[in-house]
């Protein structure tokens, strides 16, 4: 296996795919551990009417868009994909949350 090398040492397209595999899989850790707090949300919420918060859906996605200017990021690009992981994230703890009412 290839080591991992930063992003402005990448010479060939097969560094640049060691690099991104890497980071792919991180990510797909911390949503692993975003979508465990769903899990809690699911739990700790009195009703099924409170698991979608359009507010709060508000709020997370106005962070994510300012982390992103903060962080140079595309702010159009993290505004499609936080709108997909809350939707995603939502309709999860509509599950879970039936899930444990049953």
């Amino acid at each position: 296996m290839q080591p991992v090398i930063a992003p402005q040492d990448c010479t060939t397209m097969a560094e640049v795919r060691v690099g991104v595999d890497a980071v792919d899989a991180e990510l797909v850790k911390l949503i692993g551990r975003r979508f465990r707090y769903m899990d809690a949300a699911a739990r700790i919420k009195p009703t099924r009417e409170s698991v979608r918060d359009e507010a709060r859906k508000a709020q997370v996605i106005g962070n994510a868009r300012a982390a992103a200017a903060d962080a140079g990021v595309p702010v159009d690009v993290i505004t499609s994909l936080y709108e997909l992981l809350v939707e995603s994230s939502i309709a999860y703890e509509l599950v879970e949350f039936d899930a444990r009412s049953a």
